[in-house]
C-alpha cells in the first residue's frame, strides 16, 4: 500500500495550512500547528525538504495535479529539475547536512562497538541508508526526492502495526507493575487496592454511547455539535467539503481523525484518574483504521468524494450498534503477558549480571587507586627529604657535601683538641710537620681511647715542646 498521503498531505503540509484560495479573515490567523512526528530517524530531514519544496510555486502546482500513480512511478520527482535555483541551493545544503549527520552517527556507532579500524569508507557505509543517494553526497537531485518518498512510504506502512505492538507492551507493563505492587502488600491492603482498581474500571465504563466511526449517527453528531447545523438537513457532500479543510479534494488521515474528537471526549478526560490518554490515542488510531477499511476503496490512505459518497450508501453506514472501546476489547492474552514477564525477568537478570561485573570492576579500581595514592605519598616524601637536604647550608653542617648533595661525615675522637691546637694524625713526637698550617702548634700524638670515666689513664707519650 503506497502512502500518497505522505506526499499530498505531509509534503505540502496541506493538512495543517490555511487554504490559499479561501478569503482571509480580518482577525489575526492562528499559526498552523506543528506537523506530527513521523517517528522516522530522518524525520527532520524529511520535514525540512517538505518546507523548502512547498515554497516553489511550480512544484506545488504539479503536486496538486498529480495522482498516486505519478507519485509512485517517480514522475513527480522529475519535476524537481524545473524548480528555482534558490530552492535547489537550499535542498543541496540540506542534503550535505544530512550526510554529515549520518557520518557522525556511523562514527559514534563504530566507536561504541569498537569497530573502528583504519580508514573508513563512508560512501560504502552510507548505502545502508535508503532515503538518499549515497553516490552523490553534495547535491539534491530527482533521485534523492524519489528515494525519500519511497523510503518514507515503506517505513510508514508499518507505522500502525508498530503502534499497536507498542501499546500492547504498554498495557502489559501496566498490568505487570500492578500485580507486583499487590504482591508487596499485606492481605488487608491488597483487598483494598483491588477494590479500588475495580471501582476505577467501573467508573471508566460509565460514559455515553460511542457511535461507530464513519456511521450516520457519528457524522450527524459532528454535523450538529461541531458544524452547528440541523441534523435533519444532513448532506454527505456538504459534510465532505466542510471537513476537507485544505480543499484538496480528499480527506487525509489527519482530517479523518479530527472527526472522532467528539466520540473520544465521551470516554476520555485528562482530569480523571481512571482515563489513560495513551489509550485515547490508541482508540483514535483504531477508529481511523475502521473508516479506512470501509471507505478507502483504492487503499491509498486518502478518501476522495466519490469514495465517501459510496460509503454513505452501504448498510454499515446505518450501523447503530455502537463502538467497542479499548477496555471492551482484549488487547493481550494471559499467555502473552506471561511471555512478556519472562522477557522482563531475563532482562533483569542480565542487568543484574552486568551490574555485578561493574561493581567488581569498581572495587578493583578503588584498590588500585589506594595503591597509587600510597606510591604517590612515598614519592612526595622522598622528594621532600631531598629538597630539605639540598636547602641546608653547608656552613651550618660543618661537613663537606658530595656532588649529589649527600653529607660526608668524618670521625673525631671524643677528647679532640681545639682547632688551634690540633695535631696531625701522622705526626711523630719531636718531629715538626712542615705541611701543617702556619700559626699552629706542633700537633701532639693522638691519645688512646679512654677505658672508663672512673679510671682515667695517663697518655703513654709526652709531647716535648721545643
Amino acid at each position: 500500500m503506497y502512502l500518497t498521503w505522505l506526499v499530498k498531505a505531509a509534503l505540502l503540509g496541506l493538512a495543517t495550512c490555511v487554504p490559499i484560495e479561501r478569503p482571509k479573515e480580518k482577525q489575526e490567523a492562528e499559526p498552523p500547528p506543528d506537523p506530527a512526528d513521523t517517528g522516522l530517524f530522518y524525520h527532520r530531514y524529511l520535514q525540512e525538504v517538505i518546507n523548502v519544496l512547498e515554497t516553489d510555486g511550480h512544484f506545488r502546482e504539479k503536486l496538486q495535479s498529480a495522482n498516486a500513480e505519478d507519485i509512485k512511478s517517480g514522475k513527480l520527482s522529475k519535476e524537481l529539475d524545473f524548480v528555482s535555483h534558490h530552492v535547489r541551493t537550499k535542498l543541496d545544503e540540506l542534503k550535505r547536512q544530512e550526510v554529515s549527520r549520518l557520518r557522525m552517527l556511523l562514527k559514534a556507532k563504530m566507536e561504541a562497538t569498537m569497530e573502528h579500524d583504519g580508514q573508513v569508507d563512508h560512501r560504502t557505509l552510507l548505502k545502508q541508508f535508503e532515503h538518499l543517494d549515497p553516490q552523490n553526497q553534495h547535491t539534491f537531485e530527482a533521485r534523492d526526492l524519489e528515494l525519500l518518498i519511497q523510503t518514507a512510504t515503506k517505513h510508514l506502512e508499518n507505522f500502525d502495526a508498530d503502534h499497536h505492538n507498542e501499546f500492547k507492551r504498554y498495557e502489559m507493563m501496566k498490568e505487570h507493575e500492578r500485580r507486583e505492587y499487590l504482591k508487596s502488600l499485606d492481605e488487608e491492603k491488597r483487598r483494598e487496592e483491588e477494590a479500588r482498581f475495580e471501582e476505577l474500571k467501573k467508573k471508566h465504563k460509565e460514559h455515553p454511547k460511542v457511535n461507530a466511526p464513519g456511521s450516520e449517527d457519528q457524522l450527524k453528531e459532528v454535523w450538529q455539535e461541531t458544524d452547528g447545523l440541523d441534523p435533519n438537513e444532513f448532506n454527505p457532500k456538504t459534510f465532505f467539503n466542510l471537513h476537507d479543510t485544505n480543499s484538496d479534494g480528499v480527506l487525509d488521515e489527519q482530517e479523518l481523525e479530527a472527526l472522532f474528537t467528539k466520540e473520544l471526549e465521551k470516554v476520555y478526560d485528562p482530569r480523571n484518574e481512571e482515563d489513560d490518554m495513551l489509550e485515547m490515542e490508541e482508540e483514535r488510531l483504531r477508529m481511523r483504521e475502521h473508516v479506512m477499511r470501509n471507505v478507502d476503496l483504492n487503499r491509498d490512505r486518502l478518501v476522495n468524494l466519490d469514495e465517501f459518497l459510496k460509503s454513505t450508501q452501504k448498510k454499515e453506514f446505518n450501523e447503530a450498534d455502537g463502538w467497542k472501546t479499548v477496555e471492551e476489547t482484549q488487547v493481550y492474552s494471559e499467555a502473552e503477558l506471561q511471555r512478556f514477564e519472562a522477557e522482563l525477568a531475563a532482562q533483569e537478570a542480565e542487568l543484574g549480571r552486568r551490574a555485578e561485573q561493574l561493581r567488581r570492576q569498581h572495587e578493583e579500581l578503588q584498590q588500585r587507586q589506594v595503591q597509587l595514592d600510597a606510591q604517590k605519598k612515598e614519592y612526595q616524601q622522598a622528594v621532600l627529604q631531598m629538597e630539605q637536604r639540598k636547602s641546608q647550608p653547608q656552613a651550618e653542617q660543618g661537613h663537606p657535601a658530595g656532588p649529589g648533595g649527600e653529607l660526608k661525615f668524618q670521625a673525631q675522637p671524643p677528647h679532640a683538641a681545639p682547632a688551634d691546637q690540633a695535631v696531625h694524625p701522622d705526626a711523630h713526637p719531636g718531629v715538626p710537620e712542615h705541611a701543617a698550617p702556619q700559626n699552629q702548634a706542633e700537633p701532639p700524638q693522638a691519645p688512646q681511647q679512654p677505658q672508663a670515666p672512673q679510671q682515667p689513664q695517663a697518655p703513654q707519650h709526652k709531647v716535648e715542646v721545643q
